[in-house]
């Protein structure tokens, strides 16, 4: 499961579908895979508008990855003026694209909820009690 996934996932019980603290799921006991992929300047900067900085920032934080800059980078400044990828391009490409969980859990900041990541697939399907 990518990183970037992370950022477009909420808890998936009813009762915290309006809480703020349901979003980002927090991974734990997570164990990380790198998978080399070729850069792609052009989707990092189309995706880059449409994720939420400080969940991002968040998940790095937690899983002990680069340390993101405060602030969302303008999509125009990740490449030089040569048109070479900048160094955060290429960390955002490394934490986005190329850094997945293969195990662990991710758990709800909300309700505590841990959804269970097995070969890279988390299950978020949920006992009846908890639908």
């Amino acid at each position: 499961m990518k990183l970037l996934t992370l950022n477009f996932l909420t808890c998936a019980r009813k009762s915290c579908k309006s809480s703020p603290a349901a979003f980002p799921l927090h991974p734990q006991e997570a164990e990380l895979e790198r998978i080399e992929i070729d850069l792609n300047p052009p989707f990092i900067t189309n995706i880059l508008p449409r994720l939420e900085w400080e969940a991002v920032k968040t998940l790095a934080q937690e899983l002990g990855l680069p340390n993101l800059p405060d602030e969302t980078p303008d999509p125009a400044t990740l490449l030089s003026d040569d048109g070479e990828p900048t160094q955060t391009l290429k960390d955002l490409h490394s934490l986005l694209m190329e850094t997945g969980i293969e195990s662990g859990k991710l758990v709800c900041g909300n309700c505590g909820h841990e959804y269970a990541v097995k070969e890279g697939i988390a299950n978020f399907l949920l006992p009846s009690h908890l639908v």
